[in-house]
């Protein structure tokens, strides 16, 4: 199937996909502030510049969003889009393996991390019991 739209069209839609201050990610950053925890953002010098960053607990929370990360099988927005399918395959499958490279040097670094799900927010209090088990 072909994209619906040009490629000038598509370019300006994806230049508005955020990588940063997305809605999930704010969800998250006013409950770990209302639980009492302090973090900084987007650490550059960590691998994966992870969205919530505790420092002195050496700890880390990344927001992913289910498409771009591909949550999994069981989750409704880890979907393949229609057009270009090629082109996306590729795109999602890299970025899986780029979390999973992330992931692995965190590790290897001595850092501990928590990932919640984009559909996850749903049940606020359960990301609560989460993020305070977390960083305990």
């Amino acid at each position: 199937m072909a994209d619906s739209l040009t490629p000038e069209e598509r370019s300006k839609q994806m230049g508005l996909v955020r990588s940063t201050d997305t809605k999930p990610e704010m969800v998250v950053r006013r409950l770990v502030h209302s639980l009492g925890y302090r973090y900084r953002l987007h650490d550059r010098t960590l691998p994966g510049k992870p969205d919530l960053v505790f420092k002195r607990r050496r700890k880390v929370i990344f927001i992913h969003g289910c498409f771009w990360h591909r949550h999994g099988a069981g989750c409704s927005r880890t979907r393949m889009p229609k057009s270009r399918q090629e082109f996306w395959g590729k795109k999602l499958t890299g970025n899986e393996e780029r979390d999973r490279r992330n992931e692995a040097a965190l590790s290897a670094l001595g850092w501990t991390y928590l990932i919640v799900w984009e559909c996850q927010l749903k049940d606020r209090d359960e990301i609560a019991r989460r993020v305070r088990d977390f960083l305990g």
